[in-house]
């Protein structure tokens, strides 16, 4: 389900996990390494895809985000994480929703 989409975006895999390592450290441990613009990516991304991301790709992910962190972590951080991720995937979906609305002829 997101393979394709990931795929079909991402030229540098390494570059683009080093990116997320740096998104999840700036998020749950304050160190402000992140730089870059995830939202206009997302846009980007919907609109490429005419706009065709729905609700069922963010709960896929958060899915795998939990099943991983389940899997390899526990506590406080764990717990944050996935509390995090559900901001994320929830703020993320809106704010495509709110663009498609803007941009349709009304």
């Amino acid at each position: 389900m997101l393979g394709p989409i990931f795929n079909g975006v991402i030229q540098d895999w390494p570059e683009h996990l080093a990116k997320l390592a740096d998104f999840w450290e700036t998020n749950l441990f304050y160190v402000q390494k992140f730089q870059g613009n995830p939202m206009r990516a997302h846009l980007e991304v919907d609109e490429k895809y005419d706009h065709s991301i729905s609700q069922d790709h963010f709960g896929h992910w958060l899915q795998l985000w939990f099943e991983t962190l389940d899997a390899l972590f526990e506590g406080e951080k764990a717990i944050l994480a996935k509390e995090r991720a559900r901001n994320v995937a929830h703020i993320t979906f809106m704010r495509l929703f709110q663009a498609r609305q803007a941009q349709s002829p009304q």
